[in-house]
């Protein structure tokens, strides 16, 4: 299927990675460990975060997103030897509540919400981690307001959470363009019947086993001139 943009009348968009940028977190993590773990030990953190979330769909495990995040960084770290505080995994953590949004994110987006589209962020974030970000981020002005995984508590691609953004914006599923980086999310809002748009700023490599993208962009930029805005 191609991008129609005649179809979309909302657009949701996914928050870390997509609007604003985690390296502040992997930054945190070393200065607080040697340089010798610091790469593996954030890799590992991230992919198991991920697993966990998935894997408590189908457990009926869920916790709030950053409870999960600090079990797959405990785990990750005593996994390398490394004994930190929980005041300094707590200060780790913490850099979520403060990360920079993309260059390209608030100008895409004025754009897009000056031609009058909604524009929600659609997150496995709890609803504390999305509201500082998009108050740190200065984002309020081109968000008309945030979804959060634990309003149903189920993750990302589980299609109930797509299905729950239709529902709170109040947009047909078909008419809804979700925006996002991680492969497995655009992937999802596909499955539950969005249109997906991937924004692949690292000239990254699509899943081979899944359907391709319905649009796929390295910036908001291109976004809205997708969109015809």
């Amino acid at each position: 299927m191609s991008f129609d943009p005649t179809a979309v009348e909302t657009i949701t968009v996914d928050s870390y990675g997509t609007l604003v940028d985690p390296a502040a977190v992997e930054t945190a993590l070393e200065t607080a460990i040697d340089a010798e773990h610091a790469q593996s030990i954030s890799d590992q953190w991230r992919s198991r975060s991920l697993m966990y979330t998935m894997v408590s769909n189908f457990t009926d495990s869920y916790q709030p997103f950053y409870d999960m995040n600090r079990d797959a960084l405990r785990v990750s770290l005593a996994d390398h030897g490394v004994d930190l505080s929980s005041a300094t995994i707590e200060d780790i953590l913490s850099a979520y509540h403060d990360l920079d949004p993309f260059e390209d994110v608030r100008r895409g987006l004025e754009a897009v919400t000056d031609a009058g589209y909604e524009v929600f962020v659609l997150s496995n974030g709890n609803p504390a981690m999305l509201e500082s970000m998009v108050e740190t981020a200065a984002l309020e002005s081109v968000l008309s307001g945030t979804i959060s995984a634990h309003e149903i508590r189920t993750f990302k691609p589980d299609a109930d959470i797509y299905r729950h953004a239709a529902a709170q914006t109040e947009t047909p599923l078909e008419s809804i363009a979700h925006v996002a980086g991680p492969t497995f999310d655009v992937q999802g809002s596909m499955h539950a019947g969005m249109q997906g748009v991937w924004i692949n700023r690292t000239d990254g490599l699509w899943d081979p086993f899944a359907a391709e993208p319905d649009l796929t962009v390295e910036t908001f930029d291109e976004f809205a001139t997708e969109l015809g805005v």
